[in-house]
């Protein structure tokens, strides 16, 4: 090696790193162009230039999007502290903290969705006022699917899945009750066994929410099956399911999360099912193939940090 050789530094700054984050959040060039307002071919042909400078391929094709390949992962890592230092420099020598910004993408199954999650984003909205916030509510699997396509960073779930691409970290657990009209027969009683409920009409969630699947679970544990119950309307939200209680259409079994107002104000009655155990618990999930995007990884910081507010009746 020469003297010349040994001080040169000339190429050895990697370049396009925020375009290559960029591609590896969204999962794709097309999504990452769009939001760096460039052209997918000038993205495509950054992503080239750095491969080049590395000699190693930082993303393969999956499904019409782009997912790191196992080096990708490395340098996202490394790109992310590198961008840091830039914001910190940044913010260092004008003086002022840049303000966080971007986009959320999240999803949630019914319970968080609708008794979680407004709590928390009003919060989080308030601590980072420039982050966009996109968030649906749907049934467990519908969530999960939305997390494994890259639709959404991350989603609130009920249920858990085997599914090597998932990561579920644990968010809180959840009780089921029994839910009646306070003039039904039973409404006078603090708990029934599952003999005693077979007996009556149930009104149930669709097939696919985390609280069917956990109720059908514990009906199996009891030694029953579903078929041993006199279903008689199977319902999308759990809204339904209580307007559909209090009508008489038939009693039902949902999250205390869910009925606490009615319990509270006496239009409810909430039972406990003895040999039923059907407590479960709510998770967090990202698909463990893909990074992060910034908002993301903060609202994620987030939730294993913020103490979750008391939702239970």
């Amino acid at each position: 090696m020469t003297p010349v050789d040994a001080i040169d530094t000339k190429g050895v700054q990697l370049p396009y790193l925020e375009t290559f984050s960029k591609a590896a959040e969204v999962n794709s060039f097309t999504g990452a162009a769009k939001a760096l307002g460039m052209s997918q071919a000038a993205v495509s042909l950054r992503i080239q230039a750095l491969e080049r400078r590395l000699g190693k391929p930082l993303f393969r094709r999956h499904g019409g999007r782009v997912l790191l390949t196992e080096d990708g992962h490395c340098l996202y890592d490394y790109a992310q502290k590198i961008l840091d230092l830039h914001t910190a420099a940044q913010r260092a020598i004008v003086g002022r903290n840049v303000p966080v910004a971007g986009d959320l993408f999240i999803a949630a199954s019914s319970i968080p969705g609708d008794h979680l999650l407004p709590a928390l984003l009003s919060v989080f909205r308030r601590k980072f006022p420039h982050i966009r916030v996109h968030a649906n509510v749907s049934d467990s699997m519908v969530v999960l699917g939305q997390v494994e396509r890259g639709d959404v960073s991350l989603g609130l779930v009920g249920r858990k899945l085997d599914n090597s691409n998932l990561n579920f970290r644990y968010l809180l657990s959840d009780r089921m009750v029994l839910v009646v009209p306070p003039s039904h027969i039973l409404g006078k009683k603090k708990n029934v066994t599952v003999r005693q409920l077979v007996s009556h009409p149930l009104v149930l969630r669709e097939i696919g929410s985390g609280l069917r699947h956990c109720f059908e679970k514990a009906v199996e544990r009891a030694g029953h099956t579903a078929k041993d119950f006199q279903v008689v309307l199977e319902l999308g939200s759990n809204e339904a399911i209580k307007q559909a209680v209090r009508r008489g259409v038939g009693v039902a079994v949902l999250s205390a999360f869910a009925v606490g107002k009615e319990i509270k104000s006496g239009q409810l009655k909430a039972l406990e099912v003895r040999d039923l155990h059907c407590d479960r618990d709510m998770f967090i999930v990202q698909d463990q193939r893909r990074v992060l995007p910034f908002p993301a990884r903060l609202f994620l910081n987030f939730l294993e940090t913020k103490p979750i507010p008391a939702l239970s009746p």
